[in-house]
């Protein structure tokens, strides 16, 4: 397979890949860059060359998986290129091939994957007090912690709607509309991501021995110490 072929059939990647002259403007103005080992320039350069194996590597690599989609860098480039834009290009082509599940923060995908579509599927949010666990972000503190065990009281206090029908915040989202979100993900692709981020970690899940929840367990906590700029 020729990857460059298949990002090029990519709508993102035909607008955000021009010509790059390597100023390093993206990488000077990039956040993700400041904390992990990342250049969006080096990213685009090496996509620039169309050579297979480097992109491989890029697609199986945690490179491509550090980018926080701010598209900081599209609106810095000279030469209107979108290197956030490139990125997506790469995940999705990750993800179509199953290369996502060969690092580690591309295995984080599941747990992601998992969180975010659930909710939104489900409830309607992407973020849903309902399942955010504080025992699993403890960067959050003790406040969280009380916050989820006084969950409804502190709703009512803060006004929000929370389960209740009608206008208000965190109100419930009526079937209707998360039937029609399904549909949304259905034709646009979405829903068949799903199932290739499903497939593929289950199939890396057997190759390690691990069944899927500690599959995932793992791919939510474990963190090498190797990903930081320093």
């Amino acid at each position: 397979m020729n990857y460059f072929e298949e990002l090029n059939k990519d709508y993102r990647f035909k607008e955000g890949f021009h010509t790059c002259i390597n100023c390093g403007t993206c990488t000077a103005v990039c956040p993700a860059a400041e904390f992990y080992r990342y250049d969006p320039r080096k990213i685009v350069s090496i996509v620039q060359t169309r050579d297979n194996d480097a992109i491989e590597d890029l697609l199986k690599g945690d490179t491509i998986w550090y980018c926080g989609e701010c598209m900081s860098c599209v609106t810095r480039c000279p030469r209107k290129n979108g290197p956030g834009l490139v990125i997506m290009a790469l995940r999705d082509l990750s993800i179509r091939l199953g290369f996502f599940v060969e690092s580690e923060k591309g295995r984080q995908v599941l747990p992601l994957t998992r969180t975010l579509t659930g909710n939104i599927l489900k409830y309607g949010y992407c973020v849903y007090p309902e399942t955010f666990k504080w025992q699993d972000h403890k960067e959050s503190g003790p406040v969280w912690k009380w916050h989820t065990e006084h969950l409804e009281a502190n709703m009512k206090r803060l006004g929000a709607n929370y389960k209740g029908d009608g206008p208000g915040v965190l109100r419930r989202i009526p079937q209707e509309s998360l039937d029609e979100l399904k549909a949304i993900f259905d034709v646009t692709g979405g829903t068949a991501r799903i199932k290739a981020v499903e497939h593929f970690s289950e199939q890396k899940a057997k190759e390690m021995g691990m069944t899927m929840e500690e599959y995932e367990r793992t791919a939510f906590t474990y963190n090498s110490g190797k990903h930081s700029g320093e």
